[in-house]
């Protein structure tokens, strides 16, 4: 399989990119608004990344629609049009807990009654669509079941929580600060997700913490076999 994050770092290919990835341009400093701090952080796609993105690419398993990557391990975004071209890529915040897995009925659960072990951003391929959230405000669920959205941060974000500092830090350390949500920066939302998202929503590709990746993606299983590897 073609690297697709390898094929627009610059390297010279004689094998063409497959007809799907108009481009991947993940190399460089993280998607930014102009005007905005993301500019000064820095996101590189890791090792597991890399692999989601090129089985994404070449296998079309996200048919006509849009799609995101998220990585627990780095605390990034990467969101790709439906063709997999390439669209940003900037650092997220994600649930306090390391986990894979959503606690059975937490969804219904109020927040203050959430405990810190269950407030993990769960591993999987999810279907996100646009929704009604708590004050009529839309955001992109990503798993509705668990409560698992996509949105900026919130408003109402305790000033001691320290969000946007958390986000824009050089380390993806201290960015496990959420009950499960994935919060990205503002502008990036509203100019690069939503438009492509609000329509019949995309899939989401949240990458594990302690799983092997071909638990969570049992498709890149398949795709090792056709590429030869035994």
């Amino acid at each position: 399989m073609i690297n697709v994050f390898l094929a627009l770092v610059g390297l010279v290919l004689t094998v063409p990119a497959p007809a799907r990835a108009e481009s991947a341009p993940l190399s460089g400093p993280a998607s930014a608004q102009p005007g905005t701090m993301e500019a000064e952080a820095t996101v590189s796609p890791s090792a597991a990344a890399t692999r989601v993105a090129d089985w994404v690419a070449a296998s079309g398993d996200n048919g006509t629609l849009p799609y995101i990557i998220v990585d627990k391990a780095t605390a990034s975004l990467f969101l790709f049009s439906a063709k997999g071209k390439s669209l940003g890529r900037v650092p997220v915040l994600i649930g306090v807990a390391v986990g894979d897995d959503a606690t059975p009925g937490i969804g219904s659960k109020d927040l203050a009654k959430i405990g810190p072990a269950e407030k993990t951003t769960p591993a999987g391929r999810f279907l996100a669509k646009y929704g009604l959230a708590a004050g009529k405000q839309k955001v992109l669920w990503v798993d509705y079941a668990t409560s698992v959205a996509l949105h900026p941060i919130p408003p109402g974000a305790s000033k001691k929580e320290r969000r946007r500092q958390r986000m824009l830090s050089p380390t993806s350390d201290d960015n496990r600060i959420t009950f499960g949500c994935i919060n990205v920066p503002a502008a990036f939302y509203s100019k690069s997700v939503q438009p492509l998202f609000q329509r019949k929503g995309g899939y989401v590709y949240v990458l594990p913490d302690t799983k092997p990746l071909e638990e969570v993606f049992p498709r890149l299983r398949v795709q090792a076999v056709m590429n030869g590897a035994p």
